[in-house]
């Protein structure tokens, strides 16, 4: 029970680091912008990289932690997330900037499909859903405190200082995870609605041939290009065009982290006595509202629509982990998981740029927030067919 413990632990503060780097990027990113004279495309560039190199390194990072040495893989690249990291607080151009910066997202590959692969197996299938979540509450307190610490960081030194101190975060990370991470006792490679040994090749034929697979991964890819716009931009839109104190606007992406430890929570604890799918789908409501008050709404109603899009953000991604065992199998979440990163990542690098350039070609974000609800109500189209289907769901 103890050893179970200690991995959980391990696990959400590797998630818990690994969002702090992902999004207090764009927190940081308002005095990025004027230090290295970038325009908010190249800023949404930027960004880009990081998701095609988080992209590219998931599925392959995902099928390897299902056969080998899961906890030696995330050791290794959170270290590799923590220099990247490091070194952003060196770049002086915007080609130094995209290529540490994809190193980062080498690094961030690991920090999920692999962790929440590992956190699946030393969690008992009735308590997946709450334990999941657990681990992924990581993620919005990585929101919370690099909202709150980063700028406080920049306004008593700069921004180079905040990349700094996140990278050596990540690095202590990654000591932590060698000391605390262990595999679990016994490796299964059965499938568990078939009973039969998945060889790869057999596998990815399978996955490619259910159709349920292919629809939650179109929906995985349109809820990353919604939920990404919005930690990108969210900080340079309240400053630059709503007039917000720059701790103010901050104070928007740590609302986020907050209601999404809520989200995961409550939301997250319910999947586990309902149909998963029906979390998914509000989820995919919530992100979609949430963006479009962001784009009209303001005073108290922008403070509200940034906490609905939190609760729907926050349960979302433990949800898509929960239903690759769901609806495939434990053993084969993290193979599962990191190809629908493929999605995933599709959305999230395309997304950026996409949402900067409608900025910079409309001298305004707010389309940009509404292209955002557009790729939420996608996901919860996508979302339909399973929920409407019978008998898809493995019996928890």
């Amino acid at each position: 029970m103890n050893r179970r413990i200690a991995v959980l632990i391990a696990c959400f503060f590797t998630v818990l680091i690994s969002y702090c780097i992902r999004y207090g990027y764009g927190v940081l990113l308002p005095d990025m912008l004027s230090s290295l004279e970038i325009s908010r495309t190249e800023a949404g560039l930027i960004y880009s990289f990081f998701f095609i190199a988080y992209t590219i390194f998931s599925p392959l990072l995902g099928t390897l932690g299902d056969r080998y040495n899961l906890r030696l893989l995330i050791v290794i690249f959170v270290i590799v997330l923590g220099t990247g990291t490091l070194l952003m607080a060196l770049v002086s151009s915007l080609t130094q900037a995209i290529l540490f910066f994809t190193l980062a997202g080498i690094g961030s590959a690991a920090c999920w499909a692999p962790v929440m692969a590992l956190a699946q197996r030393w969690t008992q299938d009735q308590h997946r859903g709450k334990t999941l979540a657990f681990v992924d509450i990581g993620s919005a307190l990585g929101i919370v405190i690099s909202s709150a610490g980063l700028p406080l960081i920049v306004t008593k030194w700069d921004w180079r200082m905040g990349w700094l101190i996140l990278g050596i975060a990540g690095l202590v990370i990654a000591a932590m995870d060698f000391s605390a991470l262990r595999n679990p006792p016994k490796k299964v490679t059965e499938l568990k609605s078939g009973g039969s040994a998945w060889t790869p090749g057999k596998t990815y034929l399978r996955l490619f041939e259910d159709f349920r697979f292919w629809l939650l991964g179109m929906a995985y890819l349109f809820t990353g290009f919604a939920i990404i716009i919005p930690f990108t931009f969210l900080t340079t839109f309240a400053t630059k065009e709503l007039n917000f104190a720059y701790t103010n606007a901050a104070g928007l992406v740590m609302a986020i982290g907050i209601s999404a430890v809520a989200g995961k929570i409550l939301l997250g604890s319910f999947s586990d006595r309902i149909r998963r799918i029906y979390i998914m789908m509000l989820c995919g409501a919530l992100i979609a509202g949430g963006c479009a008050g962001m784009a009209y709404a303001r005073d108290w109603m922008l403070w509200a629509c940034v906490v609905i899009f939190g609760v729907g953000y926050g349960a979302v991604w433990a949800m898509y982990a929960a239903s690759a065992s769901d609806y495939f199998s434990k053993e084969l979440a993290g193979t599962v998981v990191g190809l629908w990163t493929l999605y995933l990542g599709i959305g999230s690098t395309v997304s950026p740029a996409l949402a900067g350039w409608i900025g910079d070609r409309t001298d305004t974000l707010l389309w940009s927030f509404i292209l955002a609800a557009g790729g939420g109500i996608a996901s919860l189209m996508l979302l339909l067919p399973i929920w409407k289907g019978s008998g898809t769901e493995r019996t928890r």
